[in-house]
């Protein structure tokens, strides 16, 4: 019987990318470069250091990764902090909320920074679902290595094979898979390009899940 859901935040919780986009494409002008909406996509699932570490070493820029994260990061802040329309994605709030009535343990694991998913939580108020926090930062390598899910596994009240992972990544969900834990693949209307076939399952809404039909996903694993 599942026990654990795992979220992935951004483009599952919440659609933050073009916050994003708009704070990763402000600094790009900044530092007078050019990335392609493909060698974008391909960072979706990273840390943001991640992603400009990959970045120093496609430009060979001449900056500290820290400096870079942080100049995005206060773009994103400044951007977060005044966008009105940015909602929860349809259905998933009324699924965490049936999850947590139901008495499944909920942990976000995120390549978001802890400050990101900090303000992602205070703003919609899901600290109060959710047990665990787990952020990509944290971790040297970012999805699809392993590791963030493996130690997001490891904080369950359960085995790791009464847990599930929902993301909507292809990066993310080959961690879950590389991680060996099951995993429903979300196809998000706002992650665009992910390659979402290696998901155990795949679903368009989250009106797709319930609390009855998660639990009773153990026969598939």
């Amino acid at each position: 019987m599942i026990k654990t859901v795992i979220f992935d935040m951004d483009g599952v919780i919440v659609d933050t990318e073009p916050v994003h986009y708009y704070a990763y494409q402000q600094h790009f002008k900044q530092l007078n470069i050019e990335i392609s909406d493909e060698l974008y996509a391909s960072f979706t699932g990273f840390s943001t250091k991640n992603t400009y570490q990959r970045i120093i070493e496609i430009h060979n820029l001449d900056h500290d990764v820290q400096t870079l994260v942080q100049t995005k990061r206060n773009i994103f802040n400044e951007a977060f902090d005044t966008k009105e329309d940015l909602h929860l994605l349809e259905g998933v709030e009324d699924l965490i909320k049936e999850l947590h009535q139901n008495g499944f343990q909920l942990i976000v694991a995120s390549s978001a920074s802890k400050e990101t998913i900090e303000r992602v939580f205070k703003r919609f108020h899901l600290h109060q679902y959710f047990s665990d926090i787990v952020s990509g930062e944290d971790f040297p390598k970012s999805k699809p290595h392993p590791a963030i899910f493996e130690h997001a596994a490891s904080l369950s009240i359960a085995p790791k094979n009464q847990c599930i992972v929902i993301e909507d990544s292809g990066n993310g969900i080959q961690a879950a898979v590389s991680a060996g834990i099951f995993c429903i693949g979300y196809n998000s209307k706002h992650s665009k390009g992910q390659d979402l076939s290696k998901a155990n399952l795949i679903i368009n809404h989250f009106n797709e899940l319930s609390a009855k039909k998660i639990s009773n996903l153990k026969s598939a694993i």
